[in-house]
């Protein structure tokens, strides 16, 4: 062991002087101070990270075993998953780990909204997430596509004509997007390209997301900045024990689904090859679409329909100035906290009918949710701010641990 310090540490040394990775990595990954009170709900952005190393690694060999050519899309999927050495392992982490993706993503979003993540001085911070999540929606609606079943042609369909409703330029959008006049090969090898290209985009925009955040620290449960140096503790090993032990139980519940349940996120019709002169009695997208795909259906002109739908994920940019409560955390604002789960309940409620017929009640039910949606950040944010009285929260993040440790 000595003989192999005396060796390899002059190398390093010599490596770091030169160029400084291994101390920038023992600055950001090792020592850097991050509030002392971070509680599991913290683990979710590292747990996403590590899931788009897997959708990026996996994503690689899928796509030199596909073929992207609608005569041979569907049987090269097929290959893959019945003859290629264990394709259909690759093929099932790729596709259930993009709802994994999605589910840690939405956990940690709405985490941020109960801590307050999105407040000064951490709003850009807020913002390059907003942006990463567009980009996921558009890698994954992209990689959907894919496969060419049936619920992957018409739901490629029936997104890509929604652009038709802009004005003036509608048409040449759809053009654009299809590459011709109708859903054909050029559609399909632009989507292939996009979807493998764009997690290149996410993962640039998750190295500005961490830039930000070690610009200001991590937000914390008590919503207080860090003030004193008692106020942090190193995040290697109490966070990186802490990620470890989260990213085990996740795992299981991953990979529970890939060996177990492995078609549980997709729909039946997809295992079918596209046909278009055949459509589905019901085209519904992925379940993380649903909610927005119920904003969409909640209004009967199509423009504003479309409208409503990006204007759904568009207005988590502003959310930083609709909130301008001087308290961060839910933990001390007991009217936000009940508001807060009321907008989880009908966030919920809109998936639920995104995946439903477009029948009474469930159209009307959408409507309301859709209007509760928009109220919340529009109405119900600010008023908040106006007339909701918070609890003082700790002078310091080590006063709020004392406290919690004598109430305990």
């Amino acid at each position: 062991m000595k003989l192999v310090n005396k060796v390899v540490l002059p190398v390093l040394d010599w490596v770091d002087y030169r160029l400084p990775v291994f101390s920038y990595a023992r600055k950001n990954l090792i020592d850097f101070p991050e509030p002392k009170n971070l509680n599991y709900w913290w683990n979710f952005g590292s747990l996403a990270g590590i899931v788009l190393m897997i959708m990026i690694i996996t994503g690689f060999f899928l796509a030199i075993n596909y073929t992207p050519h609608t005569d041979y899309a569907f049987a090269s999927v097929e290959h893959l998953m019945r003859d290629v050495n264990y394709g259909w392992l690759l093929r099932f982490m790729h596709a259930n780990g993009g709802s994994m993706f999605f589910i840690l993503v939405y956990i940690h979003m709405f985490r941020g909204l109960y801590y307050g993540s999105y407040k000064a001085p951490r709003e850009l911070l807020w913002i390059i997430g907003v942006a990463i999540y567009l980009a996921m929606m558009g890698t994954a609606f992209m990689g959907y596509v894919l496969p060419w079943g049936q619920m992957s042609y018409w739901g490629a369909t029936v997104i890509t004509s929604l652009f038709s409703a802009v004005p003036l330029i509608g048409d040449t959008i759809v053009t654009w997007l299809w590459g011709g006049f109708v859903i054909d090969n050029n559609t399909l090898t632009r989507f292939f390209v996009g979807h493998y290209l764009l997690p290149f985009v996410i993962l640039g925009l998750v190295v500005v997301h961490l830039w930000a955040l070690h610009h200001h620290s991590s937000n914390n449960p008590l919503g207080v900045e860090i003030k004193t140096p008692g106020d942090t503790i190193p995040f290697h090993p109490y966070y990186t024990i802490k990620d470890m032990l989260g990213l085990s139980v996740f795992l299981i519940f991953y990979l529970g689904f890939v060996f177990f349940a492995p078609d549980f996120f997709g729909e039946p019709d997809n295992y079918i090859e596209a046909n278009p002169l055949v459509t589905p009695p019901h085209i519904v997208p992925e379940w993380y679409f649903l909610p927005f795909y119920a904003i969409l259906r909640s209004i009967d002109n199509k423009l504003l329909g479309v409208i409503a739908m990006f204007a759904g994920v568009c207005i988590l940019f502003a959310l930083p100035w609709m909130d301008r409560c001087r308290v961060r955390s839910a933990k001390f604002r007991p009217i936000y906290r009940q508001f807060f789960w009321i907008f989880v309940a009908n966030c919920l409620l809109l998936g639920y009918i995104g995946a439903q017929a477009a029948v009474e009640p469930f159209v009307t039910i959408g409507r309301i949710s859709t209007a509760y949606y928009f109220a919340h950040f529009l109405i119900i944010c600010p008023l908040i701010c106006k007339f909701e009285r918070p609890i003082e929260p700790p002078e310091s993040i080590s006063a709020g641990v004392l406290e919690a440790e004598k109430g305990a």
